[in-house]
């Protein structure tokens, strides 16, 4: 196999990962909003952080790898860097979601690839092309209309929810996570790498939110929480932690978040599989942006 088509394999595998990684967190928005209010989110996120930190270290284990993860321990104050990105991002999800609907969340996300390639220019001098300008403007423009409920007068005035305006300086924190995964990767495998950047964010939320943890009425949890807890520790955390990064080692910043404009129209298909009533017909308009977007983002 030529070294053009060998990279042609290595982006295709990257695509599939985003397009796998776009599915799963979604859902994390659609249960996550029907919980959000039940559980503090540093309590929450600091235990699913913690197993899907320990699922990780069961599958490293099982394939013999534990010497290459220990190896990869090395500076470890890398991972408390990419751990402290993805801390501020997931704990401002659920403070966000206490009060965003999952739909107007998950427009936010979609505003990561415009900050990712401004962050991927800063840390890695990565070039913008005009089509991928015009693509991030026609998905910013989506994810607005989405945000303020295709409410022009709304958006004139700019009234963001406060829900909305914490959840997105997460969002910045995620756009930058994803270029500093390339740079602060020294060759380590990418399941070692991961486990690390896990740990350091369960241990950074555990730290930080040690009280509500402790005042957490775990056994009073009703079911539905602990299926979230489960879902967002196993799906939403431990495989989309390797994804972004498996992504990140094969794919420009851009295009690896790119496919967070996929993520509204999965947490659409899940709100309706919840049970959820259809949002207004108008604001599928901003969700057929973000996929015109996508594609732009794409193309070749």
């Amino acid at each position: 196999m030529t070294a053009r088509a060998q990279l042609s394999v290595e982006a295709r595998h990257g695509h599939l990962a985003m397009l796998t990684f776009s599915a799963l967190v979604a859902g994390s928005f659609s249960l996550g909003g029907q919980v959000a209010n039940e559980i503090d989110p540093a309590a929450l996120n600091a235990v699913r952080f913690a197993i899907s930190a320990a699922v990780v270290g069961v599958v490293i284990a099982a394939r013999g790898e534990g010497a290459a993860t220990r190896a990869a321990l090395a500076a470890p104050w890398r991972y408390a860097i990419l751990g402290g990105f993805f801390a501020l991002y997931f704990v401002t999800m659920f403070v966000g979601l206490k009060t965003a609907p999952p739909v107007s969340a998950a427009a936010v996300f979609t505003l990561t690839p415009v900050m990712s390639g401004v962050f991927g220019y800063i840390l890695l001098r990565q070039i913008m092309g005009a089509r991928i300008r015009l693509a991030l403007a026609l998905g910013a423009m989506g994810a607005l209309w989405v945000i303020f409920r295709a409410d022009l007068s709304a958006l004139m005035a700019f009234e963001i929810g406060r829900g909305e305006a914490i959840f997105f300086w997460g969002c910045m924190a995620h756009a930058a996570y994803t270029p500093m995964v390339r740079v602060l990767n020294r060759g380590e495998p990418i399941l070692s790498f991961t486990f690390w950047t896990l740990s350091a964010t369960a241990v950074i939320i555990g730290i930080w939110g040690r009280a509500e943890i402790v005042a957490t009425d775990w056994a009073g949890l009703r079911p539905l929480v602990w299926v979230t807890l489960g879902y967002t520790a196993i799906a939403a955390s431990s495989m989309t932690v390797f994804l972004v990064q498996f992504a990140s080692m094969r794919l420009p910043s851009s295009k690896v978040m790119a496919y967070t404009y996929l993520t509204p129209s999965w947490v659409l298909l899940w709100e309706l599989a919840l049970g959820q009533p259809m949002p207004p017909v108008m604001v599928l308009g901003g969700i057929g942006l973000t996929v015109l977007a996508l594609g732009l983002l794409l193309k070749e």
